[in-house]
C-alpha cells in the first residue's frame, strides 16, 4: 500500500467506522475470503487476519470477494494513492472515462506517452492491481448496480457496462461474486420500476461533506439557456454521447451522502462514460478530508474551509461546450453572453424533445460551429473568428478534451488554439478538464501565494470565490465568480 495510508491510520479508521475514509482503502479477511469498507457493520476479524488494499480491484486479484453487508461497489471512489504518482492519476481517470472498453492497454499507454510495460508497474505499485484489472472491477461494479436497482435485462447490462459479450460479462460477474447475474437479481431488493420504461435511476455516492448548496449555485448562475435547467433542489440537462441523446436529472440526497441520477438515452451502450461525466460535473471524486487538510494549513484559507466544508469544484458535461462558454465570456461584453449563448444554441444545437420545459436543444457540435455563420446571432468577428478556430482544432481532435495531458500541456493547448490569456485557459483547464491544481488568476502575487496551496489549487480558488462574490472586493480576477460565464 501507498505510504501515505499507514495501518495504524486504516486501523483508527476500521475501528471507529469513520465514514471520511470510505473507499480510501479496503479490508480483506483470510478467514472469511472478503473484503470491505472500513464502515461495514460486520465486526472485523483480527488483524493478523486482515489483509489491506488501496482499491477494490487490488483486493479482487489477491482472490477476495466484496461483502454483501457493506456493498464495497458501492463505495465512494478516491483511493488514498490518487495524486502520488500523475501518470496513474491520468490513466485511472481514463479508464473510469471507458479507455479500455473499446482499447487496449498499449494504446492507453500511448495516449500517456509511456510504454505499456511502464505502466503495468505503475499501477501494480501505486494499487496492487494492473490496468486491466481495474477496468474489469470498474465494469463490475457497474453492472452490479445496475443488476440491483434497474429492470434493464441481462443482455443491456452487460454491454451498457462495457463487457464485449454476454459469457465475458457472466464469468466476470461469478468470478467476483460466486454467484451469476441472475442469482444476484433474484436475490436483490426489488426496486419500483422507473415510470417511463427507457429510464434508468442511479445512486451515485460522494465522500461528506458535500456542498451542494454552492456547488449548485454556482451551476445554475452559469446554466446554458436550451441545455440546463437548474434549480435549488436538482440539476437537468440534454446530452448526447456516442451518437445517443437523451437527458438526464440529478438530486441530492444528503442523508446518504449520495445524488440521485435519473437518466434517459436512446441507447445506453456508453453508460460508464456517461456516469464518468455527471461525476466529472459535481466533483465526485473529491476527498474533502485531504484537501482540507491541505489547504488549511494556510491561515487565509481556514475560515471559508470552516463555513463550506466539502466545497467542490464544478465541472462540465463536455470539454468543448466548457470551452466555447468560456471564449463567450471572455470576448463579449458582459451583458452579451447569454443572449449569444441563447441564440447560438437555438440556431446550431440540435433540438430535442425531452418534455421538460426548457430543455429543448443539444449543444452544438465542433463541426457545425465550424462553419457557422456566427455574426447572424451578433458576434462580432474578431470574436466568431477564435470561436470558430476552436472548433475546426476540437473537430479535428487537435484540442482532445481528455485527461491524458498534464497542466502545463492543457494550458498551452488551449491558449494556442482559443488564444485565450493564461487565466482564462485555466479556468477551462480547471472545468472541462477537471485539473484540481488549475488556478484561474493572473495577479502574480496570487499566483505566488497559491504555489503553497499545490496540487489543490482549484479548490483554493473556489474557496477565493466565494468571499468575492460576498464582498465584491475582489479584483477582476475572480472572473468564474463575479462574471457568470453565461449570465
Amino acid at each position: 500500500m501507498d505510504d501515505l495510508l499507514d495501518p495504524n491510520i486504516c486501523w483508527e479508521a476500521i475501528y471507529s467506522r469513520d465514514p471520511r475514509f470510505d473507499g480510501r482503502f479496503f479490508a480483506a479477511a483470510t478467514t472469511t475470503g472478503l473484503y470491505c469498507r472500513n464502515i461495514c457493520p460486520v465486526p472485523f476479524a483480527r488483524p493478523k487476519h486482515i489483509v489491506l488494499f488501496a482499491c477494490a480491484a487490488a483486493a479482487e486479484s489477491a482472490g477476495f470477494r466484496p461483502c454483501k453487508r457493506c456493498q464495497p461497489q458501492a463505495a465512494p471512489g478516491t483511493p488514498a494513492w490518487l495524486g502520488t504518482s500523475a501518470v496513474t492519476s491520468r490513466a485511472f481517470r481514463l479508464i473510469l472515462e471507458g479507455a479500455l472498453n473499446g482499447g487496449s492497454v498499449d494504446q492507453l499507454a500511448e495516449r500517456l506517452g509511456l510504454g505499456s510495460r511502464q505502466l503495468r508497474r505503475l499501477f501494480v505499485q501505486h494499487l496492487g492491481a494492473s490496468p486491466l484489472k481495474i477496468a474489469t472491477t470498474q465494469r463490475i461494479h457497474l453492472a452490479l448496480n445496475l443488476i440491483e436497482e434497474s429492470k434493464f435485462p441481462m443482455t443491456e447490462i452487460a454491454f451498457c457496462s462495457g463487457f464485449k459479450s454476454i459469457r465475458e460479462f457472466n464469468h466476470a460477474i461469478r468470478s467476483s461474486t460466486g454467484q451469476s447475474p441472475s442469482e444476484l437479481r433474484r436475490a436483490s431488493v426489488g426496486r419500483p420500476a422507473p415510470a417511463r420504461q427507457s429510464a434508468l435511476e442511479l445512486r451515485l455516492p460522494y465522500r461528506a461533506p458535500f456542498d451542494w448548496e454552492n456547488l449548485i449555485a454556482f451551476l445554475k448562475r452559469n446554466a446554458t439557456p436550451g441545455v440546463e435547467v437548474v434549480s435549488i433542489n436538482s440539476y437537468q440537462r440534454t446530452i448526447e454521447i456516442g451518437g445517443a441523446q437523451g437527458f438526464f436529472t440529478v438530486r441530492p440526497d444528503l442523508a446518504h451522502c449520495r445524488l440521485i441520477v435519473n437518466l434517459e438515452l436512446s441507447s445506453y451502450e456508453g453508460l460508464a462514460q456517461t456516469v464518468e461525466r455527471i461525476r466529472r460535473i459535481f466533483d465526485l471524486a473529491a476527498d474533502p478530508f485531504r484537501i482540507a487538510n491541505h489547504l488549511s494549513r494556510d491561515g487565509r484559507l481556514r475560515q471559508s474551509l470552516k463555513l463550506h466544508p466539502g466545497l467542490r469544484v464544478p465541472g462540465v458535461w463536455d470539454g468543448f461546450e466548457g470551452t466555447v462558454l468560456a471564449i463567450l465570456g471572455e470576448t463579449l461584453t458582459m451583458r452579451a453572453p447569454r443572449r449569444v449563448t441563447e441564440q447560438l444554441v437555438k440556431r446550431f444545437g440540435t433540438p430535442i424533445d425531452t418534455g421538460v420545459r426548457g430543455l429543448t436543444h443539444i449543444f452544438p457540435q465542433p463541426e457545425a460551429l465550424a462553419i457557422a455563420p456566427l455574426s447572424k446571432i451578433g458576434m462580432a468577428n474578431a470574436s466568431a473568428a477564435t470561436l470558430r478556430n476552436v472548433s475546426a482544432a476540437a473537430a479535428q481532435n487537435k484540442l482532445a478534451f481528455e485527461t491524458s495531458r498534464t497542466l502545463d500541456e492543457i494550458v498551452e493547448r488551449v491558449m494556442a488554439a482559443a488564444n485565450l490569456d493564461e487565466s482564462v485557459a485555466h479556468y477551462v483547464a480547471m472545468r472541462s478538464f477537471a485539473e484540481p491544481d488549475a488556478f484561474p488568476f493572473s495577479d502574480t502575487t496570487a499566483i505566488a501565494t497559491a504555489s503553497a496551496w499545490r496540487p489543490w489549487r482549484a479548490y483554493a480558488a473556489m474557496h477565493i470565490a466565494i468571499g468575492s462574490r460576498k464582498n465584491r472586493s475582489a479584483g477582476s480576477d475572480a472572473r468564474f465568480a463575479l462574471q457568470p460565464v453565461t449570465g
